[in-house]
């Protein structure tokens, strides 16, 4: 199969064949799902096992398919790297085949600083290294940091993660397609970024003052809402049920009304039922961000409620994150 993405169909091939697993699951995240066809076909012929595919929307490592898994006797869940234990899910990491270095150096004339910090996406982590030489042959250092427990490379950033870009430098490149994680770590470290796309061989410097208006004006909005619906995910990577209890509490001191309401996909056509003021979105912090236009009333991240609250300050703004050493807490 010719793709700019590998899909590691021998290694998957060998464990169902040396397994003589007969009955396998397959789970996409939405961008890939237009091979699963062509990957189970290829799968069924070379092994003779039942293929079973998810249909389940997939966002992240977090968005396990718990009940496809538990009707198969193995799963391959492709797009992301591992995250938690599950007994019979196989994480196929689906590194991008892609050369990044055109990016780089449509980056460079960006580049302001001597020591860049390099993150990227696990589609391209794999190429880090490369990019730190060809930083190295410009006259600059790229240097990469250790993430917390839910990240399992140095450089990787997830939507709802950024903990691998604390670290000391001056500025950071970004590696991968799409503005939401070099937005996001412009906003959790303060510092600049600048994002190069491999796919369209284009680089830019990300902005955060008009993402930061927009939720400005979100809180704002919510600023004399009484009653507010804490929205928690049942599924296992992003349920923060003891965060959600501690907001309705602080509600609760506030002379305000919270409600808990666990969902295991969280839409806007789903919660436009519930008569509330405002949502308060503890479940995948990019819910909050992608579909804030589509809901009905203001959908607030955690830190954004503390704000309405009075118990954080306005300039204090962060992005909202899953972190694993504490994942209930807020920031």
């Amino acid at each position: 199969m010719k793709n700019q993405f590998d899909f590691d169909l021998e290694k998957i091939i060998n464990i169902i064949k040396e397994k003589h697993f007969k009955k396998v699951g397959l789970q996409f995240p939405e961008g890939f799902k237009r091979q699963a066809f062509s990957v189970s076909q290829m799968l069924e012929e070379r092994t003779g096992a039942d293929i079973l595919i998810s249909g389940n929307p997939c966002f992240g490592a977090c968005d396990i398919d718990i009940s496809l898994a538990g009707k198969v006797e193995i799963m391959f869940h492709f797009g992301h790297s591992k995250m938690g234990n599950f007994d019979n899910v196989v994480f196929i990491e689906t590194r991008s085949n892609v050369d990044v270095l055109p990016c780089v150096k449509t980056a460079l004339p960006l580049l302001a600083a001597n020591k860049i910090g390099l993150i990227t996406t696990v589609q391209h982590i794999h190429k880090l290294d490369e990019v730190s030489n060809f930083l190295l042959e410009h006259g600059m250092e790229g240097i990469t940091g250790k993430g917390d427990l839910r990240v399992s490379y140095p450089g990787q950033v997830l939507g709802c993660n950024f903990t691998a870009a604390r670290l000391d430098c001056d500025e950071y490149l970004y590696i991968g397609s799409g503005i939401f994680h070099p937005l996001g770590v412009a906003i959790a470290t303060g510092k600049r970024v600048v994002a190069a796309d491999p796919y369209l061989n284009k680089a830019i410097e990300v902005s955060p003052e008009k993402f930061l208006r927009k939720r400005s004006g979100y809180i704002a909005k919510s600023m004399d809402a009484r009653v507010f619906g804490i929205i928690v995910s049942s599924k296992t990577g992003q349920n923060r049920i003891d965060l959600a209890k501690k907001l309705v509490q602080i509600a609760g001191e506030h002379g305000k009304k919270a409600q808990i309401i666990i969902m295991d996909l969280v839409t806007p056509e789903q919660l436009l039922a519930f008569k509330v003021d405002a949502y308060v979105n503890t479940a995948c912090p990019r819910i909050t961000i992608d579909d804030a236009e589509r809901f009905h009333v203001p959908v607030l991240t955690p830190q954004e409620f503390e704000i309405v609250l009075g118990e954080r300050m306005w300039d204090a703004l962060v992005m909202d994150e899953i972190l694993e050493d504490k994942m209930q807490e807020l920031l």
